[in-house]
């Protein structure tokens, strides 16, 4: 995705036409809020409520996508090593103290994809980031994940992507023991930023792309012919126009805004970056009162990306990044949405969920543990 939409004016509602869904109040959007920002009565069972939120919640991020043996870390591990990485690669700033998200250097689409065989492809992700956190998604949705082998990599203390960390395990296409490693495998060499997610063309050792979006929509239309539910199509031609609506809003404001807070260098600059967060967060639930989805009753790769980053704002964008002004379980109707895209990736993969499983109970426990500091480890 292009990131020319940081570039854009200061926050005002945009004009996006509302699409009703069939009932005017979404019925299966029940869930009660929590409508105040302070503290709730402390939970009883403290001492365990740490334990349960760190064995849920990378069940809660990643279910059946990974090998079961990655999904059992601790929270303060992954959030403090990604913080490092963040700060140390990610996190440059222009003269007005604005977070600047530097762009992708390999591009691709759908047209370049046949300039590689489909069989040799590699996607090297890393588990905290949302970023690749996306690519899995679609990968697990469309049935690739025989098709297209995964290596997972860990924040290392350096700031550097490493494999054999905690939360990773080994580079099963080179053997290398750091992603930086893996990009000067080129064959004009790479000396520039190292990140994830990134598509790797195992027979050529070339770097296909490492721009999510472009991914994304790679696996979505570009792998039909190895995907085992080809028919799944998270960007038809009808939406394309609405998906695009979408993103030009979401991308600089949400998926990239919680980043221009967390690493704004201003008060002026954090200020605008609240103010365009959580307008665009408001306006987004009004919309959703009445629209299953983003683009109405189909779930969209705008829906997608939108996910991955609401699923962690309130355990780590609220609390590490000072996105402190609101939280999603706040929100009746983006909280209701965040739950029922979770529980679709939980049935598209065969696993179905109780409505009082520990899965939907970390929902809860991820705002006790995020309001009482005795509870958070963070």
């Amino acid at each position: 995705m292009s990131t020319s939409f940081l570039n854009s004016p200061p926050f005002v509602a945009p004009k996006i036409t509302t699409i009703k869904s069939h009932n005017s109040k979404l019925s299966h959007r029940n869930f009660s809020p929590v409508n105040s920002l302070k503290p709730s009565t402390t939970p009883t069972s403290n001492s365990n409520s740490l334990q349960n939120l760190i064995t849920t919640l990378p069940k809660l991020l990643w279910p059946n996508t990974l090998p079961p043996q990655l999904l059992i870390s601790t929270v303060r591990t992954i959030w403090t090593s990604t913080w490092l990485l963040m700060m140390s690669q990610l996190a440059p700033s222009d003269p007005t103290g604005n977070y600047s998200r530097p762009t992708s250097q390999f591009r691709a689409n759908i047209n370049q994809l046949s300039r590689h065989s489909l069989t040799t492809l590699h996607l090297y992700v890393g588990l905290p980031c949302p970023w690749a956190h996306r690519t899995l998604i679609v990968r697990a949705l469309k049935g690739l994940d025989e098709a297209i082998p995964v290596s997972i990599a860990s924040p290392g203390i350096d700031g550097l992507w490493v494999f054999g960390g905690e939360m990773g395990g080994d580079d099963n296409a080179n053997g290398c023991t750091t992603l930086k490693e893996v990009y000067k495998l080129r064959k004009d060499g790479y000396d520039g930023r190292s990140t994830v997610p990134m598509l790797w063309d195992v027979e050529k050792k070339e770097v296909v792309c490492n721009e999510s979006y472009d991914i994304i929509q790679l696996l979505n239309s570009g792998f039909n012919e190895l995907a085992k539910n080809s028919g799944l199509d998270l960007e038809p031609s009808s939406l394309k126009g609405r998906i695009e609506e979408w993103n030009r809003v979401i991308y600089p404001y949400v998926n990239n805004g919680v980043y221009r807070c967390g690493f704004a260098q201003t008060q002026e600059a954090y200020d605008a970056a609240v103010s365009d967060l959580f307008g665009t967060l408001d306006m987004l639930d009004d919309h959703l009162e009445n629209s299953r989805y983003l683009c109405g009753d189909s779930l969209t790769i705008a829906d997608v990306c939108f996910f991955t980053t609401l699923i962690r704002f309130d355990l780590v964008y609220n609390v590490m990044f000072k996105c402190t002004k609101k939280k999603i379980v706040e929100y009746t109707n983006l909280h209701a949405y965040m739950r029922d895209i979770y529980q679709i990736l939980l049935d598209s993969l065969g696993k179905k969920v109780p409505a009082r499983s520990e899965e939907i109970e970390c929902f809860e426990l991820l705002h006790k543990s995020q309001v009482n500091k005795k509870d958070n480890g963070i």
